[in-house]
């Protein structure tokens, strides 16, 4: 458990200090576990932080604030504890968001970005539905979001991974759900509906690489990319969980673009 001052986070730090760092970071309800099998793969070549966000799995809960933007202030904050940065920030997901976040808010600890199904670039039916389950989650909290979460892999995904993020999602405390969705989508300055995310992808300044699930969210992100280096990829026939889902595909990403954002001094 690291206490930063603001906030108690636990995480995990693998392989060597002067290695090249990575921080794997998880999404809505879930928490750092789920990057177990690539930390073990990548620390030696790089060093490997994971931490669980505010709010999920081993770390603080607050009763208010567990929202992305303060998830990515704790982040810059637990790097420089660390004395990490500028770091390769890869998440999924909310944590997708979370990294991106970061590297606008505090660009000196971000060398680059990697996103994996983000939750960010929802337009159309995607934001019509967002007030009624932003309700569903006021009113009924983690179970209400396991239903989302069980949904979200697909058929030929490993046995055991979709009982596991269940499990992980409904012990995730109810408010934490509710804050963490509001914060991704509806709070003040959230970046979670595509207008926004347009806005604040604009801002960001490092390379980054996004991997999308949906052929059409990956054509629209590539609209937005400015920042030479940059790329969006499509992974089809995958699930939301695509870094479990494809597990070795995602590790050899990670390792290539890490090696190669050190290499060029991005």
């Amino acid at each position: 458990m690291k206490d930063l001052g603001r906030i108690r986070l636990f995480c995990t730090d693998l392989g060597p200090a002067a290695a090249p760092p990575l921080v794997l970071v998880h999404g809505w309800g879930g928490d750092g576990r789920e990057w177990s099998r690539h930390a073990e793969e990548l620390a030696g070549p790089f060093r490997v932080i994971v931490p669980d966000l505010r709010g999920h799995g081993r770390s603080e809960v607050p009763q208010d604030g567990n929202t992305p933007v303060e998830m990515a202030d704790d982040l810059a904050a637990l790097v420089a504890a660390l004395g990490a940065g500028p770091v390769v920030a890869v998440g999924h997901s909310m944590g997708g968001q979370v990294v991106n976040l970061l590297a606008v808010r505090h660009p000196q600890a971000v060398r680059s970005v990697v996103a994996l199904d983000p939750a960010h670039g929802a337009h159309g039916t995607e934001v019509d539905g967002i007030p009624g389950r932003l309700a569903e989650y006021q009113a009924h909290g983690a179970r209400a979001a396991a239903s989302f979460v069980a949904r979200a892999f697909a058929r030929d995904a490993p046995a055991g991974l979709r009982t596991a993020h269940v499990r992980t999602m409904l012990g995730t405390p109810d408010h934490v759900v509710a804050q963490a969705y509001a914060g991704m989508y509806t709070d003040p300055g959230a970046v979670g509906v595509r207008p926004d995310s347009e806005e604040y992808l604009r801002r960001r300044p490092q390379p980054a690489l996004t991997v999308w699930t949906s052929e059409e969210a990956a054509a629209w992100e590539r609209t937005t990319l400015h920042v030479p280096g940059s790329r969006v990829d499509h992974w089809a026939g995958t699930g939301h969980y695509l870094h479990e889902e494809r597990a070795e595909r995602t590790i050899r990403l990670l390792g290539d673009w890490t090696t190669e954002t050190f290499a060029s001094g991005s």
